[in-house]
């Protein structure tokens, strides 16, 4: 239980990642452990985005605003009493309240996890280090039901998502992240760059 939660869903690549990946992802499962990073980020949407930006802000999936450097801060997050990783993000959007993403990724084997958003609606991706950066791979969404995840086919309305993570030096990470649709093309997309505030290399 003294072993990062992500080791095993990187696996034997766990040795390769750079230190501040290592840092983003030390958390313990069945523990306390909070680890803190902050950076700028660049949040752009698509017109279809601005009409769907309402029903993501209503079922809190991903960011409903777009704006250019955006103070953002991410507390990851372990509990007590399970495995999970949690995200606790705040972006500080000018002229609007913080707004908080907040999401729950569960390990499920191997090297995916599902990413819990509010009201349950889940992202199934694939972590995956390609040696020279970290790769989440769309596998799908779903709903989690009374404990059980549920395949949820809104690919469609959605797109799929992808992200990546790339090392800068030991405390400083580029991340990127965008949602492509077959109809519309990226209809969502941020990144940003951001050092870790705390977290030892395990």
């Amino acid at each position: 239980m003294s072993e990062p939660i992500f080791k095993s869903i990187f696996g034997e690549c766990w040795d390769d990642l750079p230190a501040v990946m290592k840092k983003h992802y030390a958390n313990t499962p069945f523990s306390s452990d909070v680890t803190k990073t902050s950076g700028l980020m660049k949040v752009e949407g698509s017109k279809i985005w601005s009409l769907l930006s309402p029903f993501a802000r209503l079922f809190g999936l991903l960011v409903p605003f777009t704006g250019n450097n955006i103070p953002v801060t991410v507390a990851f997050r372990s509990a007590p009493e399970n495995n999970h990783f949690v995200f606790d993000r705040i972006f500080q959007f000018p002229d609007k309240k913080p707004y908080q993403f907040y999401s729950t990724l569960h390990p499920i084997g191997k090297s995916e996890v599902i990413e819990v958003m509010k009201l349950g609606i889940g992202w199934k991706c694939e972590f995956k280090w390609d040696g020279s950066k970290v790769l989440l791979l769309h596998k799908g969404y779903c709903l989690k039901l009374f404990g059980k995840f549920i395949p949820l086919p809104i690919g469609f309305l959605f797109g799929k998502g992808y992200a990546e993570e790339k090392a800068i030096d030991d405390d400083h990470f580029h991340m990127m992240m965008e949602v492509v649709h077959p109809w519309w093309g990226k209809i969502l997309g941020y990144s940003g760059t951001f050092k870790m505030l705390n977290g030892n290399t395990i």
